[in-house]
């Protein structure tokens, strides 16, 4: 009521006193721009989300299994196993269980084709390359990489069958 009153004696004297209180409109620009900003932060958490499933999808992984085993042959339990990247430096890491396993999960996408990661387990050091076809996103990607006493030992024809062994557990 008081604010009413006082702007109509300001509108009697021409509109020479400033408002008490601020517009609440804001002006045309700032409403374009914040429409903007929200349609801007909808799209980016549309996009996010859309590549965090696709980080999931079979042409994002690369998976590393193998066995590690002593001179003997018998498994190893407990064994830090560390896969690298040399194009980035970075490391995935794995552990084996009871009967000697372990499995690595590493992103990599097609244009990783070709890649050199380097496998470490014990006081061993293997190189690989990752080979696999990019246009076929049907098939899993991988290797099978068994440590047998001093002797690392890329077996990627074993790869299929393994993790399919391993996905039954």
């Amino acid at each position: 009521m008081i604010a009413n009153a006082l702007t109509a004696v300001n509108a009697e004297r021409g509109g020479r006193f400033p408002a008490l209180t601020p517009s609440i409109t804001s002006p045309y620009t700032v409403r374009v721009a914040g429409r903007c900003l929200a349609s801007l932060a909808f799209l980016l958490v549309l996009v996010t989300a859309a590549t965090a499933l696709a980080e999931h999808e079979i042409y994002y992984r690369y998976t590393v299994l193998g066995y590690v085993k002593d001179a003997k042959g018998k498994p190893r339990q407990g064994v830090q196993v560390e896969l690298v990247r040399e194009k980035t430096g970075f490391s995935y890491l794995g552990e084996t269980d009871a009967g000697g396993l372990y499995v690595i999960v590493a992103r990599l996408g097609d244009e990783s084709s070709g890649e050199t990661l380097r496998l470490r387990a014990l006081k061993q050091t293997v190189a690989i390359t990752a080979r696999f076809d990019p246009r076929d996103h049907d098939r899993e990607r991988g290797t099978r990489v068994d440590f047998l006493g001093a002797k690392p030992v890329e077996a990627p024809t074993a790869f299929a069958a393994t993790l399919k062994q391993f996905l039954k557990q």
